[in-house]
């Protein structure tokens, strides 16, 4: 194949490429045959081909070029007949684009089809038959029909031949326009008498290697003498007509005369074209010449007609004219929409300017009709950019958000300027592919949760929850508890955390009273790569349950001594007998102290208070009441199910110290006199040295007590609710018990009657006794405490008891 290759290329501001080339074949290749190797005369690789999935893009319905990409050539898809392809047309060509993407760029291919001597000239007839009068002049002329060759150029018709040549030669008239006339000449006169019917061959042969020719018989019979021919009024008419006019629309009419008179003056009017359609679209009345339309006028596939008219009267005279018909465009075709290429998903991360589709409109109306303007959606980051005649590239002109719209349905609407006008649109739906930009989010900006103390291992306490906005893999959120400590130790061993649901458990068993809040973070962590993360701030609080029975501080419960109020008979209604002080190391309602009295020796005699543990008289102390009353206090908390602990106060009625002995003693007087005093002296030097011991066990065992009741008191966690003693005076009145003690100590050794005081007797007492003895020490109560001062009556009694010895 030897052809012309012409490539321009030129590069397009938003990043395609245009550019152009050009291939001469010869039609009738068979299928498989080179075009053209369109990988190097583009400059590209092979591989460039394949990576850009290149194909090509035609508008026509049928491709007679394929591409390959693996070779990067281009090939004959189907067998290329020129004369149907482009008809008389000259120059014949194909064109189409390459489209590659991945970057999107296209190329133009235009093929032009060169012709070979492949059609013989024809005739429309193979007979024509002529009447002429035997009067006919010489050089009298008579139209002969053309020869149709569908080649062109110097394979198309190029001369004609008339045998035999005795009376007639042929002429050919080149017109104007470009066409030749065929033209009978007589050169001889005729003579009916010596030959009525000549037989002339006419041969048309063309230009072609080999020639190839047609031929078409000539029957012309003389007739008596006819010497004036028709003559048209104009060589040339013209006329314009609409398309799509209806049919039976008259276009024009032509007019010839004739000199002659008779039925030599009488004339018929045909259309002599063979080469086109023209008989199919007009139609000339034989009798008056109007030419009227028959057929559809379409612009768009032929905006002139010529229509060669022949006028000839009954003698065979004939004359030619032409009617030139103008078709005049309407707006009847809307412009044409095509995708080039297109991308089907973005991502939201693309860059300004970046092409998305090339589209390709046409509109086959002409000037002002065939203008067209393309627009689409506002309020989208998207514009159209104009890259050449009728094609335009969608481009991205602003930033995109897949958060904000996910899909784009873009409407392309293009509309021309013809009146009325008309226009077409198109869809494309875009999908806008998502990249990691949004970290995870907490519902909250920080969180509070509750647990019981005394939990279940492993219990779930609380959920926090975070939302991406991406999707997919960037929008999977993971939750990580941070390194952080509590107290010292690790928040991992307090909490854990569920990476997929954001659930938070409990690792240990909580105590209130050991820790009552403690706070972390958690860091939600999303899929993406690289991963985007939050934290947030979680408080837990512990809520404390009734797991502790409240602690009677006062009166204090021991096994070895007996601890007793004294309540004298003259004490009135609402005396203060003493207070039973407890303490719950549990919080809130839990913590909430009540005191009832469950069980009294005498029930109409005490009342306990409910809010703060006094014991007090309810009604007068009488003579007929029992020396020794027993109580029992419970104290309960306020929780649920509510605990209690319970303490025995032991009342003495008595208004002084010797008749409150005689009821707490173990040993019996013996009523009976004994002579024998050697008992009473032994017994006497018992009870002295009981009462020596005691007191120095009672000084050493104070001044301990004092030493681990600090100690206690400075280590304990606990509230601090001072210890009461007995001879604790509150002057607000407000204390437990807010009454003087004065203590005094007895002796006898013959009679109950003997005492020996050192002491008064003070408005109330406590009663301190050993029941494995029969000493009895009374304690008094004065302003300073017994725990505090170096020289208390307790101290007081050693020397006393010396004394006795």
């Amino acid at each position: 194949m030897t052809g012309q290759i012409l490539l321009f290329v030129s590069l397009i501001g938003f990043g395609s490429i245009m550019g152009q080339v050009s291939y001469n074949i010869p039609e009738e290749m068979t299928k498989g045959s080179l075009v053209g190797n369109i990988a190097n005369d583009l400059g590209l690789q092979t591989k460039r081909l394949s990576s850009g999935k290149a194909r090509i893009f035609t508008r026509d319905s049928e491709e007679y070029i394929e591409l390959n990409r693996e070779r990067g050539v281009l090939l004959v898809k189907e067998r290329i007949d020129r004369e149907a392809l482009c008809k008389q047309t000259t120059p014949c060509a194909l064109h189409f684009q390459i489209i590659l993407e991945n970057p999107m760029e296209f190329y133009t291919v235009t093929v032009q089809i060169t012709d070979i001597n492949d059609n013989a000239p024809t005739f429309e007839k193979s007979e024509k038959k002529f009447k002429i009068s035997e009067s006919a002049m010489i050089g009298a002329k008579f139209v002969l029909e053309r020869a149709v060759d569908l080649d062109v150029g110097i394979n198309g018709l190029k001369s004609y031949q008339l045998k035999p040549t005795d009376n007639f030669a042929v002429k050919v008239h080149n017109n104007a326009d470009g066409n030749k006339n065929v033209q009978m000449v007589l050169q001889k006169p005729l003579d009916r008498e010596k030959q009525e019917q000549i037989s002339l061959v006419l041969t048309a042969v063309d230009g072609g290697e080999p020639q190839k020719s047609g031929t078409m018989l000539i029957v012309v019979t003389v007739l008596d003498a006819n010497d004036n021919a028709p003559v048209f009024t104009q060589q040339t008419y013209k006329a314009t007509v609409t398309e799509n006019s209806p049919k039976g629309t008259v276009i024009a009419t032509v007019t010839a005369s004739d000199a002659d008179q008779g039925s030599n003056s009488k004339m018929s009017y045909s259309i002599t074209n063979t080469m086109d359609d023209i008989r199919k679209i007009f139609e000339v009345n034989e009798e008056t010449g109007g030419v009227t339309l028959i057929g559809n006028v379409d612009f768009e596939e032929t905006r002139i007609y010529q229509i060669n008219l022949l006028a000839s009267d009954d003698g065979g005279l004939t004359d030619l004219c032409k009617l030139i018909v103008d078709v005049q465009d309407i707006n009847d075709n809307k412009p044409e929409i095509t995708i080039m290429s297109k991308s089907a998903v973005v991502a939201e991360d693309a860059k300004l300017n970046t092409v998305v589709t090339m589209i390709n409109i046409e509109d086959k109306d002409s000037g002002q009709n065939g203008k067209v303007k393309c627009f689409i959606d506002e309020n989208i980051p998207f514009t159209l950019i104009t890259s050449s005649n009728n094609f335009f590239s969608l481009v991205t002109d602003s930033d995109l958000d897949r958060e904000t719209a996910s899909e784009y349905n873009i409407n392309v609407t293009c509309s021309d300027e013809g009146v009325p006008s008309l226009f077409s649109s198109v869809t494309l739906t875009l999908q806008i592919s998502d990249v990691n930009d949004n970290a995870p989010v907490f519902e909250r900006s920080s969180y509070e949760a509750y647990i019981l103390e005394n939990n279940t291992p492993g219990l779930s306490v609380f959920t926090v929850k975070a939302r991406d906005a991406d999707w997919n893999q960037n929008a999977r959120v993971s939750y990580i508890l941070e390194d952080s400590s509590v107290n010292g130790v690790p928040v991992s061993s307090y909490v854990s955390v569920s990476a997929d649901s954001g659930v938070i458990h409990a690792v240990r068993s909580f105590d209130y009273e050991q820790i009552k809040d403690f706070k972390f973070r958690v860091k939600a962590q999303d899929g993406g790569s690289p991963p985007l993360s939050s934290n947030v701030t979680v408080k837990i609080l512990i809520q404390d349950q009734n797991d502790n029975p409240p602690q009677v501080l006062y009166p204090v419960q021991t096994g070895g001594s007996l601890l007793a109020e004294m309540v004298p008979r003259s004490a009135d209604v609402g005396y203060l007998v003493t207070k039973v002080v407890a303490v719950d190391v549990d919080s809130g309602q839990n913590a909430w102290l009540s005191y009832k009295l469950q069980k009294a020796t005498d029930r109409a005699m005490f009342e306990v208070g409910l809010q703060n543990g006094e014991i007090r008289t309810i009604r007068q102390v009488t003579d007929k009441d029992a020396k020794k009353q027993r109580l029992t206090v419970i104290v309960e908390d306020n929780g649920q199910p509510s605990r209690s602990a319970t303490v025995i106060v032991n009342v003495a009625v008595a208004d002084s110290f010797p008749e409150v002995l005689s009821e707490y003693t173990d040993f019996t007087q013996d009523k009976e006199n004994n002579d024998n005093l050697t008992f009473y002296l032994v017994l006497a030097l018992a009870v002295v040295s009981f009462l020596f011991i005691t007191c120095l066990v009672v000084i050493i065992s104070v001044k301990i007590y004092r030493w681990r009741q600090s100690r206690i008191l400075y280590h304990s966690n606990l509230p601090v609710i001072p210890y009461y003693p007995p001879r604790y005076s509150d002057t607000l009145g407000t204390g437990t018990l807010p009454h003087v003690y004065n203590y005094e100590v007895c002796r006898t050794t013959d009679s109950r009657k003997s005492d020996c005081k050192f002491g008064r007797a003070g408005s109330q007492n406590v009663l301190i006794m050993d029941r494995s003895s029969t000493a009895t020490m009374q304690r008094m109560q004065s302003e300073k405490s017994i725990l505090d001062e170096p020289d208390s009556p307790l101290e007081q009694i050693l020397p006393q008891c010396l004394a006795l010895l």
